[in-house]
């Protein structure tokens, strides 16, 4: 017996392909350059605290320490758009469910404040992993067929929500990092929820750019697995993420592995400062040796010699970091896709771990954003940095600490 999602999945289809058909294939209505992303959360409030006003609203979270003032400052450094993530397990959760409505209109608004203060938005509907704080995360959104049903129907209700709004100003994406993988069996199944991500956000928001991206998180390898003539207008923007290299880029982060937990001090780039550099391998491989688990010592210092390899002179980091802009222009080559329907939508070199007393030099921080800004708008791609506080922040650290201005003295030196 044929199952009713299959008679659903098939009228988003058709009803999206209709709706196609009535009005004109354009390119994407929505340009933009240079970004930021906004906070996602900085309480991190457990889905059993959802139902309390005061906990969810404003939504996003950072609409409580950040408005127009702080947006103008923004504007004024030098970005043209920012990277608004919302989390959507909220809008999915029976806590909330009373408040859905309301968090809705309350990304509205924070799109329209923006907008007043001259700065295009970018929607992303942005889960994370799953954790004891929620009842579901990235990966169950995507295994869960009758949760995806319910993600689709998110997907609709934002795009109407959005659909007011100026599309030369406001764009929509659909999932960020998709935690599946870009190969075989797995990138069929991506290929199929793009399809229906895409069909869904069309079908309440005919007028909107829509940002698309592949597999493996949102990784330039993901984004070349897709073939984009499986979707069927123009009106995209086509995203990858990359924290190339990422021994660079994460050092310190618990949540990235087992193993870049133990690497900090290593400076950015390696090869202008080699006391630094060997006192921060040294530094990595004492680390492994006394604090990881015991079995996994030796696969951890081998792993840790590959990926300084990688990054150990001036040619080989160069490598590294182009290597995913040179996989993403030439599928877009191959496939016809301007480089300005293209964006870098993240990118980042990490500050400090929450509650590590490991702080990366703000010099090393602003070289590597110039550096990956360089390579950027060389190919012509948009970029947004990642992101406005937190571990990465580049505005704020923790608890609305100022953080250096290093990086964002860079965005100011770009000039027009």
């Amino acid at each position: 017996m044929i199952k009713a999602t299959y008679f659903r999945k098939l009228l988003v289809l058709v009803g999206a392909a209709l709706l196609l058909s009535l009005s004109p294939l354009e390119a994407a209505s929505f340009s933009a350059k240079r970004g930021i992303n906004l906070d996602l959360w900085v309480t991190w409030p457990d889905e059993a605290e959802w139902s309390k006003e005061d906990v969810l609203l404003p939504y996003p979270e950072w609409r409580r320490t950040v408005g127009l003032d702080e947006l103008a400052v923004l504007k004024g450094t030098g970005f043209d758009f920012v990277r608004i993530p919302v989390d959507p397990l909220p809008f999915l959760s029976s806590q909330s469910a009373a408040l859905k409505p309301r968090l809705l209109a309350s990304v509205l608004e924070a799109v329209q404040l923006a907008d007043t203060a001259g700065l295009k938005a970018i929607v992303d509907l942005h889960p994370i992993p799953l954790g004891a704080d929620r009842f579901a995360g990235a990966e169950e959104l995507l295994r869960d067929e009758v949760l995806f049903e319910r993600y689709l129907d998110l997907v609709r209700e934002m795009g109407r929500t959005l659909s007011g709004q100026d599309p030369e100003r406001v764009a929509f994406e659909l999932m960020n990092e998709p935690v599946i993988g870009c190969e075989g069996e797995e990138a069929d199944q991506w290929r199929d929820k793009l399809t229906r991500l895409f069909a869904a956000a069309r079908s309440s928001a005919p007028r909107l750019t829509l940002v698309l991206t592949g597999a493996c998180w949102s990784s330039a390898e993901g984004l070349a697995a897709i073939d984009p003539k499986a979707i069927w207008d123009d009106n995209i923007l086509w995203g990858f993420h990359s924290y190339a290299p990422f021994i660079l880029t994460t050092q310190g982060a618990q949540w990235a592995g087992d193993f870049i937990r133990y690497v900090t001090g290593i400076p950015y780039p390696p090869y202008a400062f080699p006391e630094e550099f060997a006192e921060g391998v040294e530094n990595a491989r004492q680390k492994i040796g006394s604090d990881a688990p015991l079995t996994r010592r030796p696969g951890m210092l081998a792993y840790l010699e590959e990926q300084i390899a990688l990054v150990d002179t001036q040619e080989e980091l160069e490598a590294e970091m182009g290597a995913p802009f040179r996989v993403v222009a030439e599928w877009a080559q191959k496939n016809g896709i301007e480089p300005g329907d293209i964006i870098l939508s993240e990118f980042g070199m990490i500050r400090q771990e929450y509650r590590n007393p490991a702080i990366m030099p703000p010099q090393w921080r602003a070289a590597y954003a110039r550096d990956m800004i360089r390579l950027a708008e060389k190919h012509g791609f948009a970029w947004s940095l990642w992101g406005y506080g937190g571990a990465f922040g580049i505005v704020e650290e923790f608890d609305g600490r100022k953080a250096e201005k290093d990086v964002l003295e860079v965005i100011k030196q770009l000039g027009e």
